[in-house]
């Protein structure tokens, strides 16, 4: 499993041109599910990334979590994250997880973190638009794997 996470000071998710959901201050989380990836996985990212220390505290320096600042996280579904570009010049996608599974996983993942923080979805399934301020910048890839934080 793979989190491409964005420290934002706004983002948004388009479709169709319609803005389907906006977060303020918070994080942009590009969540990427493959084959073999268990809700184990996910609760480890989650944990990880609720008590992920990125924002600044008074003294400027990263020491406070999203639910420290009252941040909101807006999700978005990323399969290409499970892409494989070694052989040729078009990325294969057959790593990623059959979409139905997928789905189920990222709605799990929705309501978990929704337990803490105001969490608003994109569209899975959908060619989106996402925009963004990214704050920092602040970018970190986070992966898991059998349960474990792999970085």
């Amino acid at each position: 499993m793979k989190v491409v996470l964005q420290r934002v000071k706004n983002a948004y998710v388009e479709v169709d041109g319609n803005k389907i959901s906006e977060i303020d201050q918070g994080l942009l989380l590009l969540w990427g599910i493959e084959q073999g990836d268990s809700d184990s996985d996910s609760l480890v990212l989650i944990n990880k990334i609720l008590n992920f220390r990125i924002f600044s505290d008074e003294n400027l320096k990263m020491n406070k979590s999203i639910i420290d600042v009252d941040g909101e996280i807006l999700l978005v579904s990323q399969f290409t994250l499970a892409g494989n570009f070694l052989k040729g010049n078009r990325p294969s996608f057959i790593n990623a997880k059959d979409p139905k599974i997928a789905e189920e996983m990222l709605e799990k993942v929705y309501k978990k973190l929704s337990e803490k923080v105001i969490t608003k979805l994109g569209s899975f399934g959908s060619m989106m638009q996402v925009g963004l301020i990214n704050d920092g910048p602040s970018t970190f890839v986070l992966s898991s794997k059998d349960g474990r934080i792999n970085s």
